[in-house]
């Protein structure tokens, strides 16, 4: 009977010590491959700062350096030699981005919401309908028209966020996190005497907290990064967005440059223009960067929306 008890416990030894050993190897193996990856991802950002703080002679010359071997901040200084204009862009665009996140994620979620109750008769018909958009367009014609002839809404704020502010695919995603949260929570609140909007609020909103910061990032990065509706319906300058602030001065940049070399003048070479564009990059993503870890948690979360069937 001793004999077989310690042959047994011998055995377990072993299967812990290859458990701990195949841990111990999966890990270093995770660990090597997220380093390389972060150092992938790390890089060209790195690159990214240095050529913004290294002279245009000194790129053109030796190419894009980690280290820059000239350093210099004549991009910034001509990226921020107006800053009211500058500061007034950036008001534009957090506006927006507040602004257009806030209600978009707000419209989506109860959309999402109403689509998920299976208790709504119409939620096949709706959901087609939202699904139906996705295969067709109206094209850019009908949408300037509908937007500039009967909404009038050229050279507002709105023209920048009413375009943007729902995405049938957010919807999709949304619904689908709904429909996981079970169906006794909201009988039960209703027994309470609960309504559908205090339901909502009360109950859904904060169960779904993984999906709507998720959700509320992408709404957001695509309100920030929009330069494109700027272009079609915006001439004023003072309602212009950082995004498209920066892609007319470089464009202003790029103009004068071949100006010069189409009238027969000397071009001066110092003239900042690919770390110009390096220093736009820094100051169009450095916020929306800035932002991101506060909700990383909840991202990781919500990127496994619809992964795991309980």
């Amino acid at each position: 009977m001793s004999t077989t008890t310690t042959t047994v416990n011998a055995d377990i030894q072993k299967v812990r010590k290859r458990t701990n050993v195949d841990k111990l190897t999966l890990s270093i193996i995770g660990y090597v491959t997220l380093t390389i990856l972060a150092i992938f991802c790390i890089v060209p950002f790195l690159l990214v700062i240095s050529a913004s703080l290294s002279e245009e002679s000194s790129i053109i010359q030796n190419g894009f350096q980690i280290i820059p071997s000239t350093f210099s901040t004549e991009a910034y200084r001509l990226l921020f030699e107006y800053p009211a204009e500058m500061l007034r862009a950036y008001g534009v665009t957090i506006t927006v981005t507040v602004v257009g996140t806030i209600v978009g994620l707000f419209l989506t979620s109860m959309t999402a919401y109403v689509l998920s109750r299976r208790d709504f008769e119409w939620r096949s018909r709706f959901s087609f309908y939202f699904f139906f958009t996705t295969l067709f367009s109206g094209g850019l014609v009908p949408s300037y028209l509908l937007i500039i002839n009967f909404l009038q809404l050229k050279d507002t704020l709105l023209v920048l966020i009413l375009p943007m502010l729902m995405n049938v695919f957010y919807i999709i995603v949304m619904k689908s996190f709904m429909s996981s949260i079970p169906d006794a929570i909201t009988e039960s609140a209703k027994i309470d005497g609960a309504g559908d909007f205090r339901i909502f609020m009360q109950l859904i909103v904060p169960l779904s907290k993984p999906a709507l910061a998720t959700i509320g990032l992408f709404i957001a990065l695509a309100y920030w990064n929009d330069w494109y509706n700027a272009l079609l319906y915006i001439s004023k300058s003072d309602l212009m967005p950082l995004q498209y602030y920066l892609y007319k001065m470089l464009g202003n940049m790029d103009g004068m440059r071949k100006a010069m070399m189409a009238s027969g003048a000397v071009v001066n070479s110092d003239l900042p223009t690919e770390s110009l564009k390096m220093a736009m990059t820094i100051v169009a993503t450095g916020p929306i960067l800035l932002a991101y870890p506060f909700i990383q948690k909840y991202f990781v979360q919500g990127l496994t929306i619809g992964a795991v069937k309980g």
